[in-house]
């Protein structure tokens, strides 16, 4: 457990990933709640296959509407669209809760609840590419993916189980209440994230109140750039069809867990989401496995690893259908499935293209939709041919089948993907970089070397000869010129330019107010950007000749300070 006190330590030292997780928290437990809520009460009126209807009805608009939601992350700020789809989801479960209490017509609570099934596929995408801007350090950008994983693996658990609660207290109706006030507070929790601008830069629009006849075209022109990067790039497509896979398993599970519940166990309405709270109880259970990923360099061994533990405990099931069995067997399965979920994610984040990122991880959503679909189809077909035990024996058979024929691809992937991902998420932030294109980005963003610094200690002396230029990570800097302060650095700015522009020393001291994360860029790497980039050149000279104006026109009105010896 030492590996995961580390993980959540790292996590909740950031203030924006923890806000970030807590939202996370909440909308997993509203969407599995909310889905398995609508399951039964589907089966309650027309048995499997209207359940597996019902599922679909959901399943086909948010599959069609994941990959545009996703290019929302790429044209505007990804913490603004997160927040935003959180109150879109709060909307639609409201109202579809409020047919249900009112006794609407199956077909309007089913209408409701597929607008809410949509909104809900802005979430993941992008959070995929909010969360490398907010990280600090890539050990720190693993550790929050395996914190999204536990957070996934224990909403899972806590979502079914209170679904399971309130449909025991009520019906379909009080779930969707309860969780649209979930998702409200979701919403509440990412507001105040500033986070960084968009990787494509900030664009217009009918979600930021442009023009509203500039979005379709741009948006279908995006989705398509996410899909042509997918084409161009094998080892993304390999990834994102692998981990789109596992949905169909997930999709006929749902539909499996009402049949196990109900048509093999006789546990009650409430067994369904008892059972799939077991599911997410294995993820949670799998925290010291997943905690492991923090610092690996191969993600491929545990990923196979967890595809092994899933099938094996599907096929048991299948085998041998019993009550303790089928809690102790899911139980195993979601341990399984969250160390190949974080695992897959943690690789796809490593080798997707970054300008792109939403969008290959809207994608994955779109087929993750699919899916649940196509599972969602099997599972009553398979029921109806040989039963519950053959529809988990075929479920078993799917992801080892794709790894045995992707092996070899996978494990070059793992020994290739080392994108830098913070990184170029921290570049793209910083005024004087972001307009550069992605290789010159790369470039710069491989030359990036870590800097700590502790509270009250100096990255450098006014005087002292300039031998680095830094990008800020995190934290809080001043700037102390003859002994008066001139000026104060975040996330995202960028110091250090004068000295080397001007071949001169160092023309202010800057210190750390609090512990500070930095990233710095050599001298001969930072002349060699500035001598073959002129957009980079051009923002440098600009923001040295900022900062000279600034500095002058403070010095004699700022207060002076005491400086570190």
């Amino acid at each position: 457990m030492a590996h995961a006190a580390r993980v959540l330590a790292a996590v909740a030292r950031n203030r924006e990933l923890r806000r970030l997780g807590l939202a996370f928290a909440g909308f997993n437990a509203a969407e599995w709640a909310v889905w398995i809520a609508m399951l039964v009460y589907a089966y309650g009126r027309g048995g499997a296959t209207t359940a597996g209807v019902v599922a679909i009805v959901q399943l086909v608009p948010a599959a069609l509407f994941a990959p545009f939601a996703a290019t929302l992350a790429d044209r505007h700020r990804p913490a603004a669209v997160l927040a935003a789809g959180y109150l879109a989801q709060a909307a639609a479960m409201g109202a579809t809760a409020t047919a249900l209490l009112a006794g609407a017509p199956p077909l309007a609570a089913y209408a409701l609840a597929a607008v809410a099934a949509s909104a809900v596929t802005v979430t993941r995408p992008t959070q995929a590419a909010l969360l490398p801007a907010l990280a600090r350090t890539p050990d720190e950008l693993t550790a929050a993916n395996v914190a999204s994983g536990w957070i996934e693996s224990a909403s899972v658990l806590a979502g079914p189980a209170l679904a399971g609660l309130l449909l025991g207290l009520g019906d379909a109706g009080l779930v969707f209440a309860a969780m649209a006030a979930l998702a409200l507070a979701s919403a509440l929790f990412v507001g105040p994230i500033a986070g960084a601008p968009p990787a494509g830069g900030e664009r217009g629009g009918a979600f930021l109140g442009g023009q509203p006849d500039e979005a379709p075209a741009g948006a279908v022109a995006e989705v398509a750039a996410g899909f042509r990067a997918l084409g161009r790039h094998p080892e993304s497509r390999l990834l994102v069809g692998l981990l789109g896979a596992q949905f169909i398993l997930i999709g006929a599970l749902d539909v499996l867990f009402v049949v196990l519940a109900l048509g093999v166990l006789d546990l009650g309405d409430s067994g369904a989401g008892y059972l799939n709270a077991a599911f997410g109880a294995g993820g949670v259970v799998g925290i010291a496995a997943t905690s492991a990923l923090v610092g690996r360099r191969l993600f491929v061994p545990p990923l196979l690893f967890g595809i092994g533990v899933w099938s094996l405990a599907f096929a048991a099931i299948g085998l041998a259908p019993s009550t303790a069995g089928a809690f102790l067997l899911l139980a195993a399965a979601g341990l399984g499935r969250s160390l190949f979920d974080v695992a897959g994610r943690s690789l796809l984040q490593r080798a997707a293209p970054a300008d792109v990122l939403g969008r290959v991880f809207g994608v994955l959503e779109g087929l993750s939709m699919a899916g649940l679909a196509l599972g969602s189809l099997l599972a009553p077909a398979l029921v109806a041919v040989g039963g519950a035990e053959a529809a988990f024996l075929g479920a078993a058979a799917l992801l080892p089948t794709l790894a045995l024929v992707a092996g070899a691809r996978l494990a070059r992937i793992d020994r290739s993907a080392d994108v830098p991902i913070v990184q170029l998420a921290l570049l793209r932030s910083a005024p004087v970089t972001a307009a550069l294109g992605g290789p010159e980005l790369e470039r710069l963003a491989r030359a990036l070397a870590p800097v700590s610094v502790p509270a009250g200690e100096l990255v450098f002396r006014q005087g002292d000869p300039g031998d680095r230029f830094y990008f800020v990570a995190s934290g809080e800097l001043e700037v102390i010129e003859d002994g008066r302060r001139v000026n104060e650095l975040s996330r995202g700015d960028a110091f250090g330019e004068i000295a080397l522009l001007e071949d001169r020393p160092r023309t202010a001291s800057v210190g750390a107010r609090h512990e500070a994360a930095l990233y710095a860029l050599d001298r001969e790497e930072f002349l060699a950007a500035v001598a073959g980039q002129s957009g980079f050149e051009r923002e440098a000279r600009r923001l040295a000749e900022d900062r000279l104006a600034r500095s002058a026109a403070l010095a004699t009105a700022a207060p002076e300070v005491e400086v570190a010896p």
